[in-house]
């Protein structure tokens, strides 16, 4: 079914929900559901009513997230219009907003994120992927469109999501139960638990504790499959090679073929505990913990089938992560003052199969005896053993945040909030690229069986002062000022790449061919000296020297960093900087229910390091955001009607790709321009039924050319340069157009129950999966369209559906999502050089039961 006849029938079902009998009209004693148009957010770091921010903001609350099943990011995000992202699996996923995306990001060794995640008052914005909070008893999600760096900082150069957690209460004991079951299409079937209970303590404490559980059903296949790699030269009479190769060592995947392996465990909690020291002073410390357990691959290989993927071995992702908060609240004087900080602990271990990628190089080298005869994949006997390659991979993200700011009197005519703000992240990272039987004298250095190593420790930090100021010019006209002065200082120091024999001098007889334990360009023979030289330099002058110990534990030596010639050992690459970003608003309330705004605001994202030595680290880049905007509520409080119209110029972006020899490298790249409409209606309930709808059209497209080599004219001219993406280029991911629709009529029943029935429509236009759309091909040099052969994340719809019983204290419903089988793209990618390139997809049609008890 197409996309066109599923909106319509998706539509149609709306229709028929409005047109449901008019006895609803009879519903006078029952609550209606409130769309919004009093939630109190705190956006600028105080509370508000959401029409009166002066910025494009949505807020999913508390009922809204329960009715509309939400439970993880994936789930909200297509609620909201400005949000675009990648995902390769639950809990790997790269954020983008407004369309500021190169495509790029995501990479341990990559830039930091351009969207800032909030959880209460603490950031927990990592590289690698956003954590995938647990949605359940939250009180709303506030997404913060255009850059939000004076209050956020760094990492909001492009909008802040913030989760707000429900909070502890006083007021009574309070008791909540959910369950579900559900299958899936294609695949197996899943379920949650989840519970609530808030317990007063004292006239003056209370606790809030949260659990649950969930089991995502699988619904990829791994099927049979073959792979044969390049074995002997073919001699021709004489006894000369002829070019040619025999066919050589042939596996298949018998051992771990699996029908809906792609399975997810997620089990976690929460807890509060809130203390009011007198009626000024609280205290609310907290803490998170979360356990999610994947299994299997995310992503189809469309060359093998719908849903279907050939993988050799088993993949599995491993993630967890605790955070300890605390916040203190009080007054002095009569200014509010507000002290946060955090601790966040997270770890990631994963394992990836990765014969893709040496079919790939087979392939690529196959005029010179692919990965066999070239790469020299031997055992310690000499003999060629099988070349594939799996990842062993972990990661240990540790992230530390505190803020102090005061705030005066809100009901004054001017106003300040200020600040400041200290964060340290650091990522301890361990990539293992094990190759089973590989000879010792082959692999890195103290480690047999691994052909490369990653082992580095990444810190970044920032430290700011803050503040923005109010005045009430008019009694409805104000005009808000503020800035955010920022240092950031970030470092990297470890060991990346081959190994090396120390006897072996690269080019000598008896040495084995590059990318092997000989290589002459990357791991081992780049590692200092005590001397403070390369073990490879120290070779080519025929000197005698001795390696200086890792830096970071589980390396063999240390290639990345810096040779202090004082203490005679290693220091981190460091980058820093410092600056300044602004805020200036106007905003006029023209009526106490129409407001005009407009913006121009600033972000910023740090600078960093390369890990190869002969590229720049990279610079900051910046986002500069003009935008007019107006709110409304219409109709007697009846309907919401919010727009803006903005235009973003992106300097000289932050762009991250795999250069030679599948390095990733960070460059700065050309300016782009991005501008855009969103807008948002809610139809409070008339007669049973509720409507809302969100919509965002974003052109973002680049202002000069793109590169090959880094080029500050841009037109890319001299040795070797070329136009990689040329002037005009939209940017990749983020659709021209993307647009959400709710309705849900309510039916009462009895003075103490309802029926409800309900339908969620999303539907998003396609994207380019890569923005570069000429690169040399490995090894052959030809010139390919990396964005032509990922292909394009094709345009999408999809509707949900669901039809319940609400009572005093129970609610059971009866849901279908994805209704009618869709297959959106959430990325495009492959483990190589665009080949064999596959799909992650959203889960298909998912039916299920959905049980709840509130006490």
């Amino acid at each position: 079914m197409n996309s066109r006849h599923m909106l319509a029938t998706a539509l149609l079902a709306t229709t028929i929900l409005a047109s449901a009998p008019a006895y609803a009209q009879a519903a006078a004693s029952t609550p209606e559901v409130d769309m919004g148009n009093d939630i109190i957010v705190t956006a600028q770091k105080r509370e508000e009513n959401l029409q009166s921010v002066p910025i494009s903001i949505q807020a999913l609350n508390t009922r809204k997230l329960d009715e509309l099943n939400v439970s993880n990011f994936n789930a909200f995000s297509q609620l909201l219009p400005s949000v675009s992202f990648q995902s390769t699996q639950p809990g790997s996923t790269v954020v983008y907003m407004r369309g500021v995306s190169s495509g790029g990001d995501g990479n341990h060794s990559g830039p930091l994120p351009s969207v800032g995640f909030y959880l209460d008052e603490q950031p927990v914005t990592t590289i690698g992927g956003t954590i995938d909070v647990h949605i359940y008893d939250i009180a709303r999600i506030e997404s913060l469109a255009g850059p939000q760096g004076t209050l956020y900082g760094a990492s909001s150069e492009a909008g802040t999501v913030r989760i707000i957690t429900n909070k502890p209460s006083t007021a009574g004991w309070e008791g909540r139960v959910d369950g579900e079951a559900n299958t899936v299409r294609h695949g197996g079937q899943g379920g949650r638990l989840e519970g609530m209970i808030n317990a007063p303590l004292s006239s003056n404490a209370a606790l809030r504790v949260v659990g649950w559980y969930q089991h995502d059903a699988g619904y990829i296949d791994n099927v049979p499959g073959t792979r044969t790699f390049l074995g002997a030269p073919i001699l021709d009479g004489a006894g000369q090679p002829t070019g040619a190769y025999a066919p050589g060592i042939t596996i298949n995947n018998a051992a771990v073929v699996k029908k809906n392996f792609n399975t997810v465990d997620i089990a976690g909690g929460r807890a509060a505990l809130k203390i009011d020291l007198d009626e000024n002073w609280t205290v609310t410390p907290t803490v998170l913990y979360q356990d999610q357990k994947n299994h299997g691959n995310f992503a189809y290989d469309p060359s093998v089938g719908d849903l279907q993927v050939q993988k050799f071995a088993t993949d599995y992702r491993h993630d967890r992560f605790v955070q300890g908060a605390l916040t203190i609240e009080g007054k002095v004087g009569n200014w509010d003052v507000t002290y946060a900080g955090a601790y966040l602990d997270r770890k990631v271990n994963a394992g990836s199969d990765y014969t893709d990628y040496s079919e790939a190089y087979d392939h690529f080298y196959s005029s010179v005896g692919g990965l066999a005869n070239y790469f020299y994949f031997k055992n310690a006997a000499g003999q060629t053993i099988n070349p594939t390659q799996f990842i062993v991979a972990s990661d240990h993200f540790k992230k530390m945040s505190q803020e102090l700011r005061v705030a005066s009197p809100q009901s004054e005519r001017f106003r300040v909030v200020a600040g400041l703000f200290f964060q340290r992240q650091s990522n301890l990272i361990h990539q293992d690229y094990q190759v089973a039987g590989l000879a010792p004298l082959l692999s890195v250095n103290g480690s047999p069986g691994t052909l490369w190593l990653t082992q580095q420790h990444r810190v970044d930090k920032d430290y700011a002062a803050f503040g923005e100021a109010s005045f009430d010019i008019l009694p409805n006209l104000t005009v808000t000022a503020g800035g955010r002065g920022y240092i950031y200082d970030n470092s990297l120091i470890g060991f990346f790449g081959f190994g090396r024999n120390p006897a072996y001098v690269q080019g000598a007889a008896g040495n084995p061919p590059p990318n092997a334990a000989g290589s002459s360009r990357t791991g081992v023979a780049g590692c200092l000296t005590t001397e403070g030289i390369t073990l490879r330099d120290a070779q080519l002058q025929g000197r005698t020297t001795t390696l200086l110990p890792a830096a970071v534990e589980g390396g063999p030596c240390t290639n990345l960093g810096t040779f202090n010639t004082i203490t005679g050992g290693v220091d981190p690459k460091e980058t820093e900087g410092q600056g300044f970003t602004h805020k200036l608003n106007l905003t006029w309330k023209a009526t106490p229910d129409l407001m005009f705004y407009g913006t121009w605001s600033r972000g910023f994202r740090p600078g960093g390091i390369n890990r190869r030595s002969t590229v720049a680290p990279y610079a900051p880049d910046f986002l500069t955001n003009y935008e007019i905007g107006m709110k409304s509520t219409l109709w007697g409080g009846k309907l919401r009607f919010n727009a803006t119209i903005y235009q973003q110029d992106w300097k000289k972006f932050q762009f991250a790709f795999l250069g030679a020899n599948s390095f990733t490298e960070i460059h700065n790249g050309p300016n782009a321009r991005i501008r855009g409409i969103e807008a948002d209606v809610n139809l409070r309930p008339i007669n049973g039924l509720t409507l809302t709808t969100a919509a965002a059209y974003t052109d973002a497209k680049t202002r000069q050319n793109l590169c090959f080599v880094d080029d500050p004219t841009y037109s890319c001219t001299g040795a070797g340069n070329f136009v990689s993406t040329p002037k005009g280029t939209r940017l990749p991911i983020t659709p021209l157009f993307k647009i959400n629709g709710t309705a849900r009529y309510v039916v009462p029943v009895s003075a103490t129950a309802r029926v409800y029935g309900q339908a969620v429509v999303v539907h998003q236009s396609s994207a380019a999966s890569d923005i570069r759309t000429a690169i040399p091909e490995t090894f052959t040099g030809t010139i390919v369209n990396p964005a032509e052969e990922l292909g394009r994340l094709r345009a999408y719809t999809t509707a949900d559906f669901a039809l319940g019983v609400e009572l005093t204290s129970y609610t059971a419903e009866l849901f279908v999502q994805n209704a009618f089988d869709e297959r959106a793209d959430l990325s495009r990618g492959a483990e190589c050089c665009q080949f064999r390139p596959t799909i992650t997809t959203n889960t298909p049609r998912t039916i299920g039961l959905r049980l709840g008890a509130k006490f």
